[in-house]
């Protein structure tokens, strides 16, 4: 029988040709580590199990915890759920412009805070600003960190100590428990509701005004629908009420989208340029909803609000970093040129056909020679558009244990994120990108050999 004292020393295992090729790998401390860590393992298990692993099963283990130890927790993936803008994975892709700008100041020095004209110190703001302005007709544009900052930053800044209106029907939560009563007092400002859930009338913000508040708030249900005995008034008739009474109105727009939704058989979405066309003041909206950019908050508006807000210090503590404001200027330049359905991936998938989904779908069936294609639905996702759907064609498989199959998935490399359509496992190529196709057979072909699934045939 098998006691400790058969078990190897640390140095032992790190001269087998395993450990030594591990330390040019992990290095050698780490690798240390792992080693010790195994053996200690064994040493705790052994009163209990009165086992000893063979060499094999020592390295085994410490290869684990090498893995473990070093396998990033934030990697890209497959999704082949059919939610474009999917927050749990990172909601907007960048395209490729974008992912090149931002390699290209990542990977020297740059001109985050320099004004090559005059050889001296300059501001991290201009990058995005003048882009803005000129897509937008805003007098005035900054960018920081992301939306719920830039609400924070523009409440902190005009209206601490002092009352905001905001109707009752828009006291929202969005995900991760993010509120907008919350976000309001932790800015100091004070909470001014008017209206009821359902009704509010243009006499309701009338009246809140006679308390001289510094703000009049309007936060765009992005996420939800309120339907039924509802009524509340135009975004320009409360500009005009706001503007007579010398009140700045802000728009917490969210989604941020520059393109008419309506153009690709969805709801309209209001767009940034409608918010400002209608009177608000401030717009403040997201760079990765359907803007399609990196995480960012976005505040365009009044020229004088505006530098109120970059002067706060409040500022510096959400401000954009190089590579956000690298990626961000060239998501908006496609805007600019014109390009925007083409380049930007959020508004290829949105624009992408039913018939061309098909054919994809049709394909991987084909590659993988079983499974089903069959009609089915896309959303946008990440807090817009809510109830909207796309037509889009799915690949369908049915197998013996659809969770685990699942689970099978996101093992894979890169992990594969879809979805259960009733019993069967589904898979929307909306939001699958091409180049990732060798990837989700790959991965789909090694889930399928486990679960040892039958083959079904083709179907169109």
């Amino acid at each position: 029988m098998k006691s400790l004292r058969d078990l190897p020393s640390v140095d032992q295992l790190l001269q087998t040709s395993e450990m030594q090729g591990w330390i040019a790998i992990y290095g050698r401390a780490l690798t240390v580590e792992a080693a010790r860590q195994a053996l200690n393992r064994v040493r705790t298990s052994f009163a209990q199990e009165n086992t000893i692993p063979d060499q094999a099963g020592l390295l085994s283990q410490a290869q684990s915890l090498l893995k473990g130890w070093t396998t990033p927790t934030l990697q890209p993936v497959i999704n082949a759920t059919g939610v474009i803008l999917h927050t749990n994975l990172g909601r907007a892709p960048l395209s490729r412009s974008a992912m090149q700008a931002a390699q290209s100041v990542a990977s020297g020095y740059s001109t985050l805070e320099y004004d090559l004209e005059k050889g001296q110190r300059g501001s991290r703001l201009v990058h995005a600003e003048a882009v803005l302005r000129r897509i937008t007709g805003a007098e005035a544009a900054m960018a920081v960190n992301n939306n719920a900052g830039a609400v924070l930053l523009a409440l902190s800044a005009l209206a601490r100590r002092r009352g905001v209106v905001i109707a009752r029907s828009q006291l929202v939560e969005i995900g991760g428990g993010f509120r907008v009563p919350d976000v309001m007092k932790q800015s100091g400002a004070r909470l001014v509701e008017v209206g009821t859930t359902n009704r509010v009338h243009l006499s309701d913000y009338e009246a809140a005004l006679e308390e001289k508040p510094a703000l009049i708030l309007r936060a765009h249900r992005s996420n939800f629908r309120l339907l039924g005995f509802t009524s509340e008034p135009e975004m320009a008739e409360i500009a005009a009420l706001a503007h007579q009474s010398g009140i700045p109105l802000m728009d917490d727009l969210g989604s941020g989208s520059l393109l008419d939704t309506a153009r690709f058989g969805l709801g309209h979405e209001p767009t940034v340029q409608e918010s400002l066309q209608a009177g608000a003041d401030l717009v403040c909206f997201s760079g990765d909803k359907l803007l399609g950019g990196p995480q960012a908050g976005l505040i365009i508006g009044r020229a004088d609000l505006v530098a109120k807000l970059k002067k706060h210090p409040l500022a510096r503590a959400i401000r954009a970093d190089k590579l956000c404001l690298a990626a961000l200027n060239a998501t908006l330049l496609h805007y600019l040129k014109g390009e925007a359905e083409e380049e930007v991936p959020v508004w290829r998938m949105i624009a992408a056909s039913a018939e061309r989904l098909r054919q994809r779908a049709l394909g991987w069936a084909a590659a993988l020679e079983q499974g089903q294609v069959i009609a089915g639905e896309s959303t946008v996702g990440g807090g817009s558009l809510p109830g909207e759907t796309l037509p889009t064609f799915l690949l369908v498989l049915s197998v013996k244990s659809p969770n685990r199959f699942l689970e099978r998935l996101r093992q894979a490399y890169p992990p594969i994120i879809a979805r259960l359509q009733g019993e069967l496992v589904a898979l929307d190529p909306r939001t699958v990108m091409t180049e990732q196709e060798p990837g989700l057979i790959a991965g789909l072909r090694s889930a399928l050999s486990a679960a040892k699934k039958t083959p079904q045939p083709t179907q169109g």
